[in-house]
Order: C-alpha cells, then sequence, then structure tokens
C-alpha cells in the first residue's frame, strides 16, 4: 500500500473511532481489498474444499471488527493486526467445529468421502497450531503475536512491527525464535 494511502487510512480510522459516519464510509473501500488479501492469505493455508470461502471469512471478521466498541483505532497497522486475531480465531473456531461434527457433534449422517478425511486432517493442524500458539503465548506473548501477525495475516516484517511497536529487527530475530519452538512443539 503507497505511503499517502496508507495515512489516509489511519486518518479515516482514527475520524471513525471519534464518531464521524462519513469516515467510515469512505474508509471501506480502502480496506475492503486489503482485508481479501489477508482472508485469501488465510485461506491458501486452509484444506482444499475448505466449506469457508473467502468473502465469507471478509464479511464475518469485519463484522466483529466494526461491532467492536469502545476501540479507538490508533492506525492502519492496528486495524489489520486485529483483523489477523479475528481471523485466526473463526478459522480454529471454524476447524473445532468441523472436528466436533466429526466426531458425531450432533449432526446428521453424511457421506464420508476422501476429501472430508482430508479435511478432518487439516482441521486438526489448524487447532494443533491454535494450542501450540496459545501455549507460546504463556511463554512469550509477543513471539506468539508476531507468529500470528506474519503467518496468519500476512504483514511483511514492517507492518509487524509498527503493529508491535518494535523495530524489524526484534520481529526478525523473535520471528525465527518462536518459529523453531513451533517446530519442535508440533513434531512432538
Amino acid at each position: 500500500m503507497t505511503e499517502p494511502r496508507t495515512h489516509r487510512v489511519t486518518q479515516l480510522l482514527i475520524d471513525w473511532s471519534n464518531g464521524d459516519q462519513s469516515a467510515f464510509d469512505k474508509l471501506m473501500p480502502l480496506i475492503d481489498e486489503e482485508l481479501r488479501r489477508l482472508a485469501h492469505h488465510y485461506m491458501a493455508r486452509e484444506r482444499a474444499g475448505h466449506t469457508l470461502q473467502t468473502t465469507a471469512l471478509v464479511n464475518e471478521a469485519f463484522l466483529k471488527l466494526v461491532n467492536r466498541k469502545n476501540l479507538q483505532w490508533q492506525n492502519r497497522a492496528h486495524f489489520f493486526g486485529l483483523a489477523a486475531q479475528v481471523m485466526r480465531t473463526i478459522l480454529v473456531d471454524h476447524a473445532r467445529s468441523h472436528a466436533s461434527a466429526k466426531r458425531g457433534g450432533g449432526a446428521r449422517n453424511l457421506e464420508l468421502d476422501e476429501a472430508m478425511l482430508v479435511s478432518q486432517q487439516k482441521a486438526s493442524e489448524v487447532v494443533a497450531l491454535d494450542e501450540a500458539l496459545n501455549q507460546l503465548a504463556l511463554i512469550d506473548p509477543r513471539q506468539s503475536r508476531i507468529v500470528e501477525l506474519r503467518f496468519f495475516g500476512g504483514l511483511t516484517v514492517e507492518e509487524a512491527a509498527e503493529v508491535l511497536h518494535v523495530s524489524p529487527v526484534t520481529i526478525k530475530r523473535e520471528w525465527s525464535t518462536a518459529k523453531a519452538w513451533l517446530y519442535h512443539e508440533l513434531a512432538k
């Protein structure tokens, strides 16, 4: 995103936080494309035949973001950092409900085919990654957040540094450490 557009998004977010409804109307077209890119980044990591579509993920995340009360948007990076967190939660909840349905969860009988077996494995991988990230958050909350922003949110090193108010060098160092820790945890 270009520098003037980034500043425009930041100013519109601040104006909207201060109650300017016209700022929200101007903001929508500017953030829609970026939210779709973020959702597409998430969905690219999901199993083939995922029942949640990119548009549905964008819409659900957007509704959760705009319905947050008493939230003062600091800047564009703050908005998209929170959007990444919301999308992760939506996908993990979806994976958990999918896994629950596979175990009987009160659902009606369904035909079992090869795609469904693959999707169950992918859903459990998403849940395992979420659980490992929650464990990492207990040890090092910033590293967990870096993984969320970079892996799930697709933010660049510089964007993640802006969200977390640290240097890009810190993001690179902690991103590397967090990836190694997660690899070890998930390989158990």
